[in-house]
């Protein structure tokens, strides 16, 4: 009897040895959890040969979805708002797919932010606070960010503990992730404190120290990093702050990691992930603010001032927070440039990174 070419192909993929599925697994999973995924999906046999993300989607960062982001809604509508029925849209910042994803913790849960393609949720009655992976559906709870209030500063004790929350709510979360504890680092722009809990605390910890910045952080591998400029010689120092290591790390201040001068870096200073790597805007004239320029925080780190000349195919977004994508997410957007609202002329524009020239004003960007 005729084997037929369905069935051949099933008994070839059946038949592949364990160690080589690992392997192409493995490489997959480097590059995208959801090609993983995909790729255990297969057949059973490959299934069996390769580890489940769900139950380790948040404990092991191997399955982080770190290059999917949540995107805004627009038109008024924001996660959890009834006519979304508990759906978000998640980008890849690789190739700009766009998927929809429902999540029904919105039903009672607020967004504070995002951890390697994790969402930071606050649960609304109590408060706590919850990593979610938006994939596999895994949780980790950490402890309500109604214990912080306690301790706010002085100025802010005489307002109504919802005001207080609020100011909470605007976080810049890194964590450490390993051998299976978990540690969740919070940095609050409108506090100038970081505080910093493990699942197992009742409390979140706050800093004693309060930290300065002039722009947004960001985080990156469990570190959190900032600049302030000075205005009496127009330099800008980058500070980094370590998420404190399980059983029983302590919070650091933050480390001066590098300083620079208006001759390398003129503020406004912004930072982006690009792939494994933070990079550093800026501009090369603080009086009219003509050209960027773009570093590796690696190379400004050990003072190597080699300046980015191309992005590839993405563009870089310039918002109150950088986003660094695939420019086939963004209609109107060239690769290898940065959007962002220019300082002096205050309307969006196109920087061409290549050439070093200012393109076209555009009106908008939709995603």
């Amino acid at each position: 009897m005729a084997v037929s070419p369905v069935t051949s192909s099933v008994t070839a993929t059946a038949s592949l040895p364990d160690d080589l599925v690992r392997l192409a697994a493995s490489r997959l999973l480097a590059d995208d959890l959801l090609d993983y995924v995909h790729f255990r999906a297969v057949c059973t046999c490959w299934r069996s040969a390769t580890v489940s993300p769900r139950g380790r989607g948040i404990v092991d960062p191997c399955f982080h979805p770190r290059r999917w982001m949540m995107l805004p809604e627009g038109d008024g509508l924001y996660p959890g708002h009834p006519k979304l029925h508990d759906n978000i849209r998640l980008v890849n910042l690789d190739t700009g797919a766009i998927l929809r994803v429902r999540i029904p913790l919105l039903q009672d849960h607020c967004i504070l932010d995002s951890l390697d393609g994790l969402l930071l949720l606050q649960r609304d009655h109590d408060t706590t606070v919850v990593l979610l992976h938006p994939f596999t559906g895994d949780i980790l709870e950490l402890p309500p960010l109604s214990t912080l209030l306690p301790l706010m500063d002085e100025d802010l004790c005489n307002f109504s503990s919802k005001k207080q929350l609020s100011y909470l709510r605007s976080v810049c979360t890194a964590g450490s992730f390993v051998d299976g504890a978990v540690t969740v680092m919070l940095a609050f722009p409108n506090l100038h404190r970081v505080a910093f809990a493990t699942p197992q605390d009742q409390r979140w910890p706050m800093s004693t120290w309060m930290y300065g910045f002039s722009r947004p952080p960001i985080s990156s591998r469990g570190k959190i990093y900032l600049a302030d400029t000075f205005a009496y010689d127009r330099t800008s120092k980058i500070y980094q702050i370590d998420t404190p290591l399980p059983h029983g790390g302590e919070l650091q201040p933050p480390k001066l990691m590098t300083t620079l001068t208006p001759d390398v870096l003129c503020s406004p200073l912004y930072f982006v992930q690009y792939d494994s790597e933070i990079l550093v805007i800026g501009h090369t004239d603080d009086l009219y603010l003509s050209k960027l320029v773009v570093y590796k925080l690696s190379d400004l780190i050990t003072r190597r001032y080699i300046p980015v000349s191309s992005i590839g195919d993405k563009a870089i977004l310039i918002q109150e927070r950088t986003l660094c994508i695939s420019s086939k997410a963004l209609p109107g957007v060239m690769g290898d440039t940065i959007v962002y609202t220019h300082p002096m002329e205050q309307y969006l524009v196109q920087y061409h990174l290549g050439s070093g020239t200012w393109l076209s004003a555009i009106a908008s960007v939709f995603l």
